[in-house]
């Protein structure tokens, strides 16, 4: 890839989504893949790869500081779910990438908006915790995604917000969850030779811009209140989403 607008769009995207992330605690993934996929500024697993990379930056940044508040029985059992999942949709992704790019793209889609969707519906807190089986199960689910696109967080988002667990908690836990799961994913990259020049260039941009928009969110907090940040971010992941499954539908029809 060269130094083209292309790229210098696929940098302020991921500038944008670390910045909305820090403010708002969600979807770095997911508003990296869905604008990528919606503008087409490169195949998917390329984007999926760089996004696994930028999550680990956006991660690191994170844990540095709130490591302990980490709830460790409840990461235990979404990583045992998600790890062999995401083996398992990260070798899917290649299959329909070599056969089915219409597919693919329009997994993609459904992915976005469904993912949009569920965040906007706040989920209801329990009153006591959920049985450690239900963390496994939404692990399964956010594994496979994960492996696709490399967005484990929806289900696995909407499961812990409903725990009753301090909002640190969950925030932190959420963060090692994606820390653990895209260093596997970017461990399957590279075992697979998916390691390219033009990656590493998107990826050597893209990272500064993570740590910018991640630093900007936390000197200059905007004056907009977070939930309108938040709503806003949701409303263009769902119509990114809905673009993509008509242009597949198109590319299928």
């Amino acid at each position: 890839m060269s130094f083209d607008l292309n790229l210098l769009l696929f940098w302020a995207i991921a500038a944008i989504a670390a910045w909305v992330q820090t403010l708002t605690g969600f979807a770095l993934g997911l508003i990296l893949m869905g604008a990528t996929g919606a503008l087409g500024l490169m195949p998917v697993p390329q984007a999926a790869a760089i996004t696994s990379l930028l999550v680990l930056v956006n991660a690191v940044i994170v844990l540095s500081r709130g490591w302990r508040d980490v709830d460790w029985p409840a990461l235990k059992m979404v990583l045992l779910g998600a790890i062999p999942m995401l083996i398992v949709g990260f070798y899917l992704l290649h299959f329909l990438a070599g056969s089915a790019l219409g597919l693919l793209q329009l997994l993609l889609g459904v992915v976005i908006a469904g993912s949009a969707a569920q965040l906007a519906a706040r989920p209801k807190l329990r009153e006591t915790r959920s049985p450690p089986i239900t963390f496994f199960l939404s692990g399964l689910i956010g594994g496979t995604m994960g492996g696709l696109f490399a967005t484990t967080g929806p289900p696995v988002i909407w499961h812990l917000y409903r725990q009753p667990m301090p909002l640190a908690a969950v925030r932190v836990t959420l963060v090692s969850v994606f820390f653990l799961t895209q260093i596997l994913r970017t461990g399957l990259v590279i075992s697979s030779g998916g390691i390219t020049q033009s990656m590493l260039i998107s990826a050597a941009g893209a990272a500064p811009s993570v740590v910018l928009g991640t630093w900007l969110a936390r000197r200059f907090p905007p004056r907009l209140e977070t939930a309108t940040i938040r709503k806003t971010a949701l409303l263009l992941l769902f119509l990114s989403g809905i673009s993509l499954i008509f242009s597949a539908i198109g590319k299928l029809g």
